[in-house]
């Protein structure tokens, strides 16, 4: 009301001062307030995302990146599984830069990860270990769970678990090859819900047995801006953030000729 009659006068008056507002709720997840949502009109839209608990399995190449895009909706409760260290290869592909004193002390993923995004958001909690068959009963109460490891045989206590529980689910992979002097293949997206997850083992759209790693991932080759975007638009598909006409469970994208293909519908 006031803005339109102040810049007639001074036409360099504007209310947007930009100045840092802090999060007053003790009960927020942000140290801050989201700003970005308001701003571009989509809060009450963003509020889908506020999920009670959901997990990262793996914090590698695909995981860290999963991280990077979470840690800025208002799930409540980001749960992270990895019981490896934060190595220096890791910080050539995860998001972020680490100092050399962070890859020196070699920090568990989780550890380093959470106090990473500490200074944005809350209710980040580290888990620095492996899932296996016996530990499984951990994803208990989680609403959703991207599983970003490579060796099938890692996965298949994981998904059994998951399977068993109700939980919805996204799992990503890579077959990718070097010809001649450029790299080429499809990068895989695999969706399980209480609607449909057969396709997993009638379709054996994700790999489950000790060498099932896609290929990349069993050469220790991992292309970060080919991993997490697809499984991150899945999530907020299902969760009713984006409009999916298609209700897809698996995706492919080919990357020489740029080609999304669904398939498994519901």
């Amino acid at each position: 009301m006031l803005s339109s009659h102040a810049a007639a006068i001074d036409p360099t008056a504007t209310a947007k001062t930009f100045r840092v507002i802090e999060a007053d709720d003790p009960d927020s997840v942000f140290e801050y307030l989201d700003t970005a949502s308001s701003r571009a009109g989509i809060y009450a839209l963003s509020q889908k995302l506020a999920l009670p608990r959901m997990a990262i399995i793996g914090l590698g190449g695909t995981g860290s990146y999963v991280l990077d895009v979470v840690a800025k909706t208002p799930v409540h409760g980001i749960h992270l599984f990895d019981g490896d260290h934060y190595l220096q290869h890791n910080a050539f592909r995860s998001p972020g830069a680490a100092t050399l004193a962070e890859l020196k002390a070699a920090p568990k993923k989780v550890h380093y990860f959470r106090d990473r995004y500490a200074p944005m958001r809350r209710n980040i909690v580290a888990q620095d270990f492996h899932i296996d068959a016996a530990n499984a009963d951990c994803l208990d109460g989680m609403v959703f769970v991207f599983l970003c490891v490579d060796r099938g045989d890692v996965k298949r206590p994981i998904i059994e678990k998951l399977e068993a529980l109700g939980i919805p689910y996204v799992d990503v992979g890579m077959g990718i090859d070097l010809v001649d002097d450029k790299l080429q293949g499809i990068v895989r997206t695999t969706t399980c819900t209480a609607r449909m997850n057969a396709h997993v083992r009638d379709k054996k759209r994700i790999g489950l047995s000790a060498g099932a790693a896609d290929d990349l991932y069993a050469k220790n080759i991992q292309i970060a801006d080919l991993n997490a975007a697809l499984a991150v638009i899945k999530w907020k598909k299902l969760f009713g953030f984006y409009l999916d006409l298609d209700d897809e469970h698996h995706c492919t994208y080919t990357l020489d000729g740029n080609m999304l293909l669904n398939e498994d519908k519901p």
